[in-house]
């Protein structure tokens, strides 16, 4: 598949070593390309204002803006970009959807449910 044909992702989670994961099975999956990552909310915006990716897969708990709160930025500056959080809680879930998030998946993501 083309670069063009590739969904444009943007990977944000404070844990360096949960980020690499993702990237790694994203990378396997095929029709993705991480065009950036970031290992905190303030970041996450500045990557993703960059960039304007297809797909975002956020974290939820992180230092200076959660997941929600970037999530909640995002749609009031009108973005494009689809939501998919991942984290190790399952209790924000409802909130994730809230925020119109197309989908939620519980660390240690598993490349099947991805």
């Amino acid at each position: 598949m083309p670069n063009s044909e590739k969904l444009r992702t943007v990977v944000v989670d404070d844990e360096r070593l949960a980020r690499e994961e993702l990237c790694f099975l994203l990378s396997q999956m095929g029709g993705i390309d991480v065009v950036a990552q970031a290992d905190d909310g303030v970041a996450a915006l500045e990557v993703i204002a960059e960039q304007a990716p297809d797909l975002v897969m956020l974290d939820v708990q992180m230092p200076g803006l959660t997941g929600f709160e970037v999530a909640r930025r995002l749609f009031r500056g009108g973005t494009d970009s689809h939501l998919v959080f991942v984290t190790a809680y399952d209790q924000h879930a409802i909130e994730a959807f809230d925020v119109n998030a197309v989908d939620y998946l519980l660390k240690p993501v598993e490349a099947e449910r991805l």
